[in-house]
């Protein structure tokens, strides 16, 4: 039996509590590794027949039918101010859920789940391009790669960004 000082338990407790642990989905775009919480998450598909969507903003990629549901399909690399992607390999789809409507997001790759801890965690840095900060709520630096932690409501509000610039 060990005796634990008082207090001991408490603090540890504590320090954990303090270091709390956040999942991610992994997404690739253009070799750049970014990061969607989980929990708005609903669904990762392959590659998809997408109707194109007439007089829609460069962003909207068209729409897609998710088991009977119509879905916006949004092209990320557009949205990031990415060159189009010239290999031939097709897009996947990360399906979000933002204010109760589904999305399509369309990314190169799709990694793993990641759970980080908030000591990793850094805000964005003044040379992360401004298309990206305006849609990130910052960055892990892990093992040399950097996770950049998109804000989904931010990247999905394309339209006012529009009319800013």
């Amino acid at each position: 039996m060990s005796i634990v000082p008082a207090g001991t338990q408490s603090r540890q407790i504590q320090a954990i509590g303090d270091a709390q642990s956040h999942d991610y989905v992994s997404i690739f775009i253009a070799g750049q590794m970014f990061g969607i919480p989980v929990l708005q998450v609903q669904d990762v598909l392959g590659p998809q027949r997408i109707t194109r969507i007439p007089l829609a903003p460069p962003e909207v990629a068209g729409s897609l039918n998710l088991r009977g549901r119509i879905v916006t399909a949004i092209d990320v690399r557009t949205r990031l101010k990415l060159p189009k992607n010239t290999e031939s390999k097709e897009s996947m789809s990360v399906v979000v859920d933002q204010g109760g409507e589904q999305y399509s997001l369309l990314v190169d790759n799709v990694g793993e789940v990641l759970s980080l801890t908030s000591e990793t965690f850094e805000r964005n840095p003044a040379t992360l391009d401004s298309a990206w900060r305006d849609v990130s709520n910052g960055i892990h630096r892990l093992d040399g790669n950097l996770l950049i932690i998109l804000d989904v409501a931010r990247l999905l509000d394309f339209a006012t960004s529009a009319d800013a610039a």
